[in-house]
């Protein structure tokens, strides 16, 4: 029989009858009336061509066939519960795999896993830059932060403001430091950097004015080191996202709420 066609119910259903010899026990186990077990037993017995109990004065009793594959079939149990178990031991790990753009990971992230961190010194952190493309399962990633309209295919939630902020300092240069996310404009950028980050540091040192996401700006503003000089509304904004699977996981979830406050 192919490992697809195997009647895991119904085999699940045997292993619980031939521990109580009872279907009325067994149906209160796994919480099914006993004429469903009596069903499941039938078909068993149809799909593998064999009579696995007999009625006797005495109560139910195993069959030499039904006997013959007990041992073999709790073995087989155990080692699903064994399976599980290695399967959910990645729900207590404290070890996050997060990827990010890499300027947000410098001007907003890292700052904010070290916070979080000191609440349990036991968690670890590990930062994928999502320059080349978000995969979650060729990465083995747990979060993602995206700078886009919405989570896309993923449970996501938004974090930060949306929008851009124009940064630079007072006696700087006027013109637009330029990056592959800046939004626009006329004017030809006398300087052009890999990223929203590199712009903010070039305008910091008067190097033009930067028009760069509101979030990544903020703690730059407060510190003084660039002064913001305008506004510019967008539907953009930064999302932590995951897939379901990893979006239900208590360490990810932990993650989430920490970031989003």
């Amino acid at each position: 029989m192919k490992r697809t066609h195997l009647p895991l119910n119904g085999l699940r259903v045997f292993d619980a009858a031939a521990r109580h010899l009872s279907f009325t026990r067994a149906a209160d186990e796994l919480a099914v009336t006993p004429a469903a077990v009596g069903q499941q037993i039938r078909a068993l017995e149809d799909t593998l061509g064999v009579v696995l109990f007999r009625r006797t004065p005495k109560g139910l009793e195993l069959t030499p066939e039904g006997e013959a594959g007990l041992i073999e079939l709790r073995r087989g149990f155990l080692n699903f519960e064994d399976a599980v178990r290695a399967m959910q031991a990645g729900q207590s790990s404290k070890s996050l795999a997060i990827a990010a753009p890499r300027d947000f990971s410098a001007k907003w992230l890292a700052g904010r896993l070290a916070g979080y961190r000191k609440t349990d010194a036991e968690l670890r952190f590990a930062l994928v830059a999502t320059d080349a493309g978000l995969d979650f399962t060729e990465a083995n990633l747990d979060l993602a932060i995206c700078f886009d309209k919405g989570p896309g295919a993923h449970e996501g939630i938004a974090i930060g403001p949306r929008g851009f902020v124009i940064v630079g300092i007072a006696d700087g240069e006027t013109g637009p430091v330029g990056w592959p996310g800046h939004p626009g404009g006329d004017e030809v950028p006398a300087l052009t950097v890999a990223d929203a980050g590199l712009a903010i540091d070039a305008a910091a040192l008067g190097l033009g004015r930067a028009t760069v996401p509101a979030m990544l700006a903020a703690a730059d503003i407060a510190a003084g080191r660039v002064v913001e000089f305008g506004t510019e509304e967008s539907e953009l904004g930064y999302w932590l996202v995951a897939p379901l699977p990893q979006w239900r996981q208590k360490k990810v979830k932990g993650l989430v709420e920490a970031l989003s406050v």
